[in-house]
C-alpha cells in the first residue's frame, strides 16, 4: 500500500468526487444539445413533427436502457478506470457524430456527400421526397443516439463504484448529492449556451464544441484516478475513514479474487427488484422534463430557443436545491440514530411528496409561464434528492463487487420506463395537436378532415393564424395527461420499494 503519512486526514476523495460532478455535466450537456435545437434547428430542414422527435428519444431511452445492463456488467470486468475511459469516449465519439447527420442525409438522397453543413442543408432543400429526407435523417440521427447512448449508460454505474470506492456508507448520499447535481448543472448550462452556439454557428457546431468536452475529461481522469489503497494522494487516515465499513475492506489477499454475482443472482433478491422498480417508476420523469420542457414553452408559450433560455436557466437553478438530497438522510442516520437505509427511504418519502405540485402545473399556467417553470424546477429538484438516495441504497445493501452490475439493472429499469414515457409523449402530443385543437371554435379535424391520416403540413397553424383564424392548440391538454402521470410517479415507487424491502438488510456472498 501507498500512502502518505500525515496527523491530518487527506481529502482526495473530494477530488475524485469532483470529477464524478464533471462528468456528469458533460454527459447532461451531450444529452441535451438535441432537445435544445430540434424544433427551431432541426426540425425545419428535416420536416420532424412530435412524434419523429419522440421515436429518437424514446429509442435513446431503450439503447440506453440496454446499454445499462451491460454497462455494469462491463465496468465490473474492466474495474473503474479503463470503464470509465471506454464510455465517455464512446458517448463523445457518438455526440460529434450528430453533426454529420445532416451530411449522410444529404449525401444518401443526393449523391453529394462532400457539400459541408451549409451546402448539404441546400441540396435537402431541394428534395421534393418529404417523406424520404424525414425517414433518412431520423435513422441516422437514431444511430447517433445510438451511440451516445452506448457510452452514457457507463457513466452511472462507473461513478456509483467509484462513490463506493472512495467513500464509506454514511456519506455516499451526500457525495452521490454532489456529483449527482452535475445533472442539473449540464441541465443549467445547456440552454444558455447550446441554443446560441446553434444560432451563431449552425446546430452541428453545437453537437461538435459540447462532445470535444468529454475527450478533454479523459485526459484529466488518466491521470488523476487510482484505488484509494493504491493512491499517494490518499494517506492512512483518510483510507481507515473510507474503510470504516468492516464489510467494504478491501480484500488484501490478491490470490484470493474477489466473487462476482451473475445477473441471475442478482435477480433472485428483493433489493435488486426494489431498485429497479423505483428506477422505472422515476428515471421517466427527469427525461421528460429534461427532453420536453423546451419543446414545452414553444408549443404552448411559442418561445423560440433563445426566448425559453433564461426560464430554463432558472428552472434547473432551482433543481441545485436538490443537494438537500444528500443531507437529510445524513442527518436522519448521524442525529436521529436511523440506520443508512432507514434513514434514506424516510429521505426519500419527503422528497416523492413534491412532484405532486406538477398536478397545477397546467391549470395555473394559463396565468403565465413562470408557474410551470417554477414547479417543474422543484419536482425536477426533488428527483434529483431522490435519485441520489435511490442510487446509494444499492451500495448500502450489495457488496462493491456487485455494485456496477444492480446500478446498470436498475439503469435498465429506468431506460424502459424512459422510453415508454417519450414515445407516448411523442404520439399523445401530435394527438393532441389535430384532435384537440380547435379553429374559429370547430374542432381542426372537423374543419379539415383530410389530415385525419395525414400529417400537418409545416407552418400550418402559423397560416391559419395569418388568415385571420383563431387556433386554441389544444397540445396544452397532452401536456396535462403527462404532467399527472409524473405527479403521482415517485409515491407509488417509494410504496413498492418499502413493501419489497422493509427492513435494512446487507446481502453477502
Amino acid at each position: 500500500m501507498s500512502s502518505v503519512k500525515s496527523l491530518k486526514p487527506s481529502a482526495f476523495r473530494w477530488t475524485i468526487c469532483s470529477l464524478l460532478f464533471i462528468a456528469t455535466t458533460i454527459n447532461y450537456l451531450d444529452r441535451q444539445v438535441l432537445s435544445l435545437t430540434w424544433k427551431d434547428f432541426i426540425a425545419p430542414e428535416f420536416h420532424w413533427n412530435n412524434n419523429d422527435y419522440g421515436n429518437i428519444t424514446a429509442l435513446f431511452s431503450i439503447f440506453y436502457a440496454v446499454g445499462m445492463l451491460f454497462a455494469g456488467k462491463f465496468v465490473d470486468w474492466m474495474d473503474t478506470k479503463k470503464g470509465f475511459l471506454w464510455a465517455i469516449g464512446v458517448w463523445s465519439v457518438g455526440a460529434v457524430l450528430h453533426a454529420f447527420c445532416g451530411i449522410a442525409t444529404s449525401g444518401i438522397l443526393t449523391g453529394n456527400w462532400f457539400a459541408g453543413f451549409q451546402g448539404s442543408k441546400e441540396l435537402i432543400s431541394t428534395v421534393s421526397n418529404t417523406s424520404a429526407i424525414i425517414s433518412t435523417s431520423v435513422t441516422l440521427f437514431i444511430f447517433a443516439r445510438f451511440v451516445l447512448a452506448i457510452g452514457e449508460a457507463g457513466n452511472f454505474p462507473a461513478a456509483i463504484k467509484t462513490t463506493a470506492e472512495y467513500f464509506p456508507k454514511k456519506d455516499r448520499a451526500f457525495s452521490t448529492s454532489i456529483w449527482n447535481a452535475g445533472a442539473t448543472v449540464g441541465a443549467l448550462a445547456a440552454p444558455i449556451t447550446i441554443p446560441f452556439i446553434a444560432k451563431s454557428m449552425g446546430w452541428e457546431w453545437a453537437f461538435i464544441i459540447i462532445g470535444a468536452l468529454g475527450f478533454v475529461w479523459m485526459g484529466l481522469w488518466v491521470f488523476v484516478y487510482k484505488k484509494p489503497h493504491h493512491h499517494k494522494r490518499v494517506n492512512e487516515h483518510e483510507l481507515t475513514y473510507i474503510n470504516q465499513d468492516q464489510d467494504d475492506l478491501p480484500n488484501e489477499d490478491t490470490s484470493v479474487p474477489e466473487k462476482v454475482f451473475t445477473f441471475k443472482e442478482c435477480f433472485s433478491y428483493r433489493q435488486t427488484w426494489a431498485f429497479a422498480f423505483g428506477k422505472f417508476m422515476t428515471d421517466g420523469v427527469w427525461w421528460f422534463f429534461l427532453f420536453w420542457t423546451p419543446a414545452y414553452l414553444s408549443s404552448v408559450y411559442k418561445m423560440d430557443s433563445t426566448q425559453s433560455a433564461f426560464p430554463l436557466f432558472v428552472l434547473y437553478m432551482i433543481t441545485l436545491f436538490s443537494i438537500i438530497g444528500g443531507w437529510l438522510p445524513k442527518y436522519f442516520v448521524e442525529k436521529k440514530g436511523m440506520n443508512a437505509y432507514s434513514g434514506r427511504m424516510k429521505a426519500m418519502l419527503i422528497f416523492a411528496f413534491f412532484p405532486l405540485l406538477a398536478l397545477l402545473a397546467q391549470p395555473l399556467g394559463s396565468a403565465t409561464y413562470w408557474i410551470p417553470v417554477l414547479i417543474i424546477g422543484v419536482a425536477g429538484a426533488a428527483h434529483q434528492a431522490w435519485s441520489a438516495n435511490i442510487f446509494s441504497t444499492v451500495g448500502d445493501m450489495f457488496p462493491k463487487k456487485a455494485i456496477a452490475t444492480i446500478t446498470g439493472i436498475g439503469g435498465m429499469a429506468g431506460g424502459i420506463g424512459s422510453f415508454l414515457i417519450n414515445k407516448s409523449s411523442g404520439v399523445l402530443f401530435d394527438h393532441a395537436h389535430k384532435a384537440w385543437t380547435t379553429v374559429d371554435g370547430v374542432p381542426l379535424l372537423e374543419k379539415y378532415p383530410q389530415y385525419i391520416n395525414e400529417r400537418l403540413p409545416d407552418g400550418f397553424f402559423e397560416q391559419l393564424e395569418k388568415s385571420g383564424a383563431i387556433v386554441k392548440d389544444g397540445i396544452d391538454k397532452g401536456y396535462m395527461i403527462i404532467f399527472s402521470i409524473c405527479a403521482v410517479a415517485y409515491l407509488i415507487a417509494w410504496t413498492v420499494m418499502k413493501t419489497l424491502v422493509p427492513k435494512y438488510k446487507v446481502i453477502s456472498k
